[in-house]
C-alpha cells in the first residue's frame, strides 16, 4: 500500500499556527500572511533571516548590558545601521505586510516594523509589547526607570504630550471628548498576538477593498475567519466578495451565517435582499 503524504495549505498551516493564545509564535504567524501573495516562500529561509539578525544583534552587546544600552544599541542597529524604516513613498503597497517582502527592501508599516523589531528585542532581554494605537500601531518598552513608548516607523520614542496630539484626531472624529475623554493609558495597553496579526490582515483588507481585487480579498478573509472565527462582519464582507467574483453558492453560505450570527446588526435588511438576489442567481 502506497502511502501519501500532502503538504498542508497555506490556509491549513496558519491555522495550526493560531490555534492557541499559548505560546502564541507571532513571526512565523505574520510571516506566513505572505504564502498566499508568495506561494513558494520557503519559511525556514525567513524565519533563519530573523535568526542571522539576531545573532549580530547579540554579538555587539556585553551579556552585563543594562536594558536601555540594549535599547539604544537595538535602534542603532534596526534604523540607522540596517536602514529599517517606513515606506513613505509607497504605504499602501501589500508587500508593507509581509515579513520576507520588509526583510529584503527594509521598508514596512508601523506594525510590520513592529514585529520584526519586537522579535528582535525580546532576543536581548528586552520586555517590550505591541500597543494598538489608533491609526498608528506603536511598540512600548518596560525600563527600570519607567516605560518608553516608540514609534516603530521611525524609532522615535514618544512623550505623553506628543502621544495626546497624535490621538487628538482620532477623539476629536470619534466626539471622544470632554466629559467623554478616555484616559491615555487606555490607548496604550498591550496588544495580544492574536490582535496584531488581526490587525495587519485588516490593513491587507482595505488595500484589496479599495483596489476591488476580490481574489486578494477572499484569502485574506478566509484568514481573518479562521483567526477570528466568531467574527461575524468578516463572513458578511467574505459573502460579498465572493459575490463580486460569481461565486453565488459561496456567498449564500456566509451571508446565511451572518443574518443567522449577527441578529442586531444595523444591515441586515440590505444583507436579506442581496442574500434573495443571490439565492435566486444560485437557482
Amino acid at each position: 500500500m502506497q502511502i501519501r503524504f500532502e503538504a498542508p495549505t497555506a490556509l491549513e498551516y496558519f491555522s495550526t499556527l493560531v490555534q492557541s493564545d499559548e505560546h502564541f509564535p507571532l513571526l512565523e504567524a505574520v510571516a506566513s500572511l505572505a504564502q498566499d501573495e508568495y506561494p513558494e516562500l520557503d519559511m525556514q529561509q525567513v524565519l533563519g533571516d530573523v535568526d542571522q539578525l539576531q545573532a549580530r544583534m547579540k554579538r555587539r552587546l556585553p551579556s552585563d548590558a543594562a536594558p536601555l544600552q540594549r535599547l539604544r544599541a537595538l535602534n542603532q542597529f534596526f534604523y540607522r545601521d540596517l536602514n529599517f524604516g517606513g515606506n513613505v513613498n509607497d504605504y499602501y503597497d501589500p508587500d508593507n505586510s509581509y515579513l520576507n517582502a520588509v526583510l529584503r527592501t527594509r521598508r514596512g508599516i508601523p506594525i510590520s516594523l513592529a514585529v520584526l523589531w519586537m522579535e528582535l528585542a525580546q532576543g536581548i532581554g528586552l520586555v517590550v509589547r505591541g500597543v494598538g494605537f489608533p491609526g498608528h500601531f506603536m511598540v512600548k518598552v518596560n525600563l527600570p526607570k519607567g516605560q518608553v513608548v516608540m514609534d516603530p516607523f521611525t524609532g522615535q520614542s514618544l512623550s505623553r504630550e506628543e502621544l495626546s496630539e497624535r490621538l487628538e484626531p482620532y477623539t476629536r472624529r470619534s466626539a471622544l471628548v470632554d466629559d467623554f475623554e478616555v484616559p491615555l493609558g487606555l490607548y496604550l495597553q498591550s496588544s495580544p498576538p492574536r490582535d496584531i496579526v488581526a490587525r495587519m490582515l485588516r490593513n491587507l483588507k482595505d488595500i484589496h477593498t479599495a483596489q476591488s481585487d476580490w481574489p486578494r480579498l477572499v484569502s485574506v478573509l478566509n484568514r481573518l475567519i479562521v483567526l477570528l472565527p466568531e467574527a461575524w462582519s468578516e463572513y458578511r464582507d467574505r459573502g460579498l466578495a465572493h459575490a463580486a467574483l460569481g461565486h453565488s453558492a459561496l456567498a449564500v453560505t456566509d451571508l446565511e451565517k451572518y443574518l443567522i450570527c449577527s441578529q442586531d446588526a444595523l444591515d441586515l435588511d440590505a444583507i436579506s435582499e442581496r442574500l434573495s438576489l443571490l439565492r435566486r442567481a444560485k437557482n
